[in-house]
């Protein structure tokens, strides 16, 4: 969900080529969701905010998430622009128990996508530049805490590393004028690209748009080269009509990183249909559940149990192996920002995103969220294999196919 807002643009802006010389060598941008067990532990204090309290899990439980690759396939760094700033484009401003965070999340890899804005195609394309190119600045400066992700060699040597992988996505594919804009974005190190944000771009429509159209000629051929370079195509805020088409003709497994079913969500609009999670499955794709509290389900009480629902939806539907985990938050979640903040995020989406008091769901909402789900996905009889499949192994699987050229 998370979004980037729009930058200001300059009175005279630099050209592409220009620009394309200036991220490889930027020095640092901002950042544009009763136990069967063989015992039990207590793992280091969490807590909603930063309040800690200690917190007991299973020693099945932190075996398994401790022992398995863990890729949360959206999970921005952080979402508070006033941390951001704090942290400095090398993160020199983040504080022991901020860096400690990452390292206690057992989170091994890191989709940092958000929808990156503008006010028309230049600045859409500038701003995603900008983006990409303060990440990879991130990256370079801070060698001690994260390294790129770029293939599936990265995401077999990431765990034990003692560093948290990046992999380096956008919530929308604005930035592509044309078909060579693919490759170099790949070039930079853009590994995954969500075809559209909620509203309607040259390639498809998105999930609140007022029309459900479907994918463009000019979407089709960027679906062509993706697949053809390696870059994984994402849906996850498209609309019906250009999910659907983005399965039938992407050649490669269409991804849903950080979706919920639409049956359980009561219509979400951001949500996917039976007929879209199956047509995701019969391309060998992945969609990964957010924990985002509207999409899960639209009346309270909503819960950790409602939100294991819908992966039991998704395994009866289509099969535990195209099940993983997509947040759709950063490490503490959204209720914990600045009330300013909180309601400037609101007040950028549209009526239909029925945003209610509070957006996480208590249980997933902090950096210890793999070690509640995983608990939870045992008391609900699902094997260490399922498990170990959804925390990483089923996206490891699917993106070493897509990125196999």
């Amino acid at each position: 969900m998370s979004k980037d807002r729009e930058t200001s643009r300059p009175s005279a802006a630099p050209s592409r080529r220009a620009i394309l010389r200036a991220a490889a060598g930027a020095a640092g941008l901002t950042l544009a969701a009763p136990f069967i067990n063989r015992g039990r532990a207590v793992v280091q204090a969490h807590g909603h905010g930063r309040t800690a309290t200690p917190q007991e899990y299973s020693t099945r439980c932190i075996d398994l998430v401790t022992g398995s690759l863990v890729i949360d396939m959206l999970s921005p760094l952080v979402i508070s622009r006033s941390i951001q700033q704090r942290w400095g484009p090398d993160l020199s401003g983040m504080t022991a128990e901020e860096e400690q965070d990452f390292r206690d999340s057992e989170i091994d890899v890191f989709h940092i996508a958000v929808g990156v804005g503008g006010r028309d195609f230049e600045d859409q394309y500038e701003n995603t530049l900008l983006f990409v190119a303060g990440y990879n600045a991130i990256i370079a400066s801070r060698p001690d805490l994260f390294v790129r992700i770029d293939s599936a060699e990265d995401l077999a040597s990431v765990h034990g590393s003692g560093r948290a992988g990046i992999l380096i996505g956008l919530q929308t594919s604005s930035h592509f004028h044309t078909l060579d804009d693919v490759n170099q974005f790949y070039w930079l190190g853009q590994r995954v690209s969500q075809l559209t944000y909620n509203s309607r771009n040259m390639i498809g429509n998105g999930a609140t748009e007022r029309v459900d159209g479907g994918i463009s000629d000019f979407g089709v051929a960027i679906v062509e080269r993706m697949n053809e370079i390696g870059m994984a195509v994402d849906v996850s805020h498209s609309g019906d009509r250009t999910t659907l088409d983005a399965c039938e003709v992407s050649s490669r497994p269409v991804l849903f990183t950080h979706s919920n079913s639409r049956v359980l969500s009561g219509g979400h609009p951001r949500t996917k249909t039976d007929e879209a999670i199956r047509a995701m499955a019969a391309t060998g794709g992945v969609m990964g559940i957010t924990g985002v509290r509207m999409f899960v389900k639209d009346r309270e009480p909503t819960t950790i149990e409602d939100y294991i629902d819908h992966f039991d939806h998704v395994r009866d539907l289509i099969g535990v192996e195209h099940l993983g985990v997509g947040s759709d938050v950063d490490l503490h979640g959204y209720d914990d920002m600045p009330p300013d903040e909180y309601e400037a995020l609101k007040s950028a989406y549209k009526d239909s995103y029925a945003f209610r008091d509070k957006i996480d769901i208590e249980g997933v909402d902090h950096p210890k969220r793999m070690f509640d789900l995983t608990e939870a996905l045992i008391r609900r009889g699902y094997t260490d294999d399922h498990i170990r499949g959804i925390l990483g192994g089923n996206f490891q699987r699917v993106l070493g196919e897509i990125w196999e050229v």
